[in-house]
């Protein structure tokens, strides 16, 4: 895979070089909740347009039908990365159109572009290998160079992600080579305990994940949303809490091949429960009741862990040599329910080890709940894409970068 450094020594002034960033950024209102994957791609852009690059920088902004929606515009996280770069962003209304093309033509050396919503154009995510390559040919007219740095979409088989860089000469950017250098040390020299956190609402989300770990980690603590179809496989009451049931039996394969295998599968001993969510005006600290994971209410929901588990899961975390997590334990969003989340990453805080953050709500919920991101090893920008990784699949980004 060419880095991002071989083409900078090759020359980019006056090249146009297409980054495929990832500015997929929460919104509300139209104004950004959390600006951490802006950030993360900013090395790569200040350091092509300090080169003399004219730099265009392409993303998705949730899951739009294949149309423009002004709900999903890029055109916020364009002012945002304006803002920490210290420079003007030009920004086009459109992917491939006449703003797109206009915008792209008046760059000067040095100067950025933000392009509109890749998803804004139905070729972007076309399954059709026909209508996705017409996009990405077009795509290609406005570049000279291809840069990918979006690491959160190197999962997908998008036009910008798997078919442009076989259009242009292509290199990684900082941000995918520190993800992928990050991946490694969980997969390939993994130091001893490996102890992995998985949460979340759906455990069919983490099946996968959890088969590959079940060879690899030393530990798996379970929580969130996911941790209720365990339980019940277990035999437990577990109330309304969110259950999969069709993932029951799949569930007590993996605890019978965990404990066959010697990996510790750690489950909740107790959580916080309630019938009244999400509607919980007026309530008071009466109405959160905590008890056993065994004995939930059969008219009340499990929303967190409760205070033995999160002093369990900080104990199994405490001497680990590496640790990975991906997924809230609780519903993070909602202070009543956020103490056990915050006391996983508190831990990972506290731990000596080397912690990963894996994406997604995880690195939402460490941000929102006010840690300090230089308090982690690496808090990544791709949850999907991380859990992917692990899982030990080719992801169709990294794939085409390599090619």
């Amino acid at each position: 895979m060419k880095t991002i450094d071989e083409l900078l020594a090759e020359g980019v002034k006056g090249k146009r070089v297409f980054v495929r960033a990832d500015l997929n950024v929460p919104l509300a209102e139209g104004t950004i909740t959390d600006d951490g994957r802006i950030r993360a791609v900013q090395p790569t852009i200040a350091k092509l347009a300090a080169a003399g690059a004219r730099v265009i920088v392409a993303s998705h902004l949730g899951r739009p039908k294949g149309a423009p929606d002004p709900a999903f515009s890029l055109a916020p996280a364009a002012k945002r990365l304006g803002e920490l770069l210290g420079a003007d962003v030009a920004f086009a209304a459109d992917t491939v159109g006449d703003s797109a093309k206009e915008t792209v033509a008046a760059l000067a050396d040095g100067q950025v572009a933000v392009i509109e919503n890749l998803r804004f154009n139905a070729g972007e995510t076309s399954k059709d290998d026909a209508e996705r390559g017409a996009f990405a040919d077009q795509l290609a007219e406005l570049a000279d160079v291809y840069v990918g740095d979006g690491f959160g979409a190197v999962h997908r088989k998008h036009a910008s992600v798997f078919d442009l860089p076989a259009r242009l000469p292509h290199a990684a950017g900082y941000l995918i080579a520190t993800e992928v250098g990050v991946l490694k040390k969980l997969t390939d020299d993994v130091k001893r305990p490996y102890v992995v956190v998985l949460g979340g609402a759906k455990v069919s989300d983490k099946l996968a994940v959890i088969d590959e770990l079940l060879g690899k980690a030393d530990r798996i603590l379970i929580g969130g949303g996911m941790a209720y179809t365990f339980l019940k496989a277990l035999g437990h009451e577990v109330g309304i809490s969110l259950l999969q049931k069709d993932q029951l039996e799949k569930v007590t394969e993996y605890m019978e091949r965990a404990k066959a295998t010697g990996v510790e599968l750690v489950l909740p001993v107790d959580v916080l429960v309630s019938t009244d969510f999400p509607d919980l005006k007026g309530k008071t600290p009466a109405d959160f009741e905590t008890v056993d994971a065994d004995k939930i209410p059969a008219d009340k929901e499990g929303l967190d862990i409760g205070p033995r588990t999160r002093e369990l899961y900080a104990a199994k975390i405490a001497d680990a040599e590496t640790v990975f997590w991906n997924g809230p334990v609780g519903v993070f969003e909602h202070p009543d329910y956020a103490n056990g989340t915050k006391a996983v990453a508190q831990a990972l805080v506290d731990s000596s080890a080397f912690t990963v953050v894996g994406g997604g709500d995880s690195a939402a919920a460490v941000r929102t709940l006010g840690f300090d991101e230089n308090a982690f090893g690496h808090i990544s920008t791709g949850g999907g894409a991380s859990l992917e990784y692990l899982e030990g699949k080719t992801l169709p980004g990294l794939a085409a970068l390599e090619g």
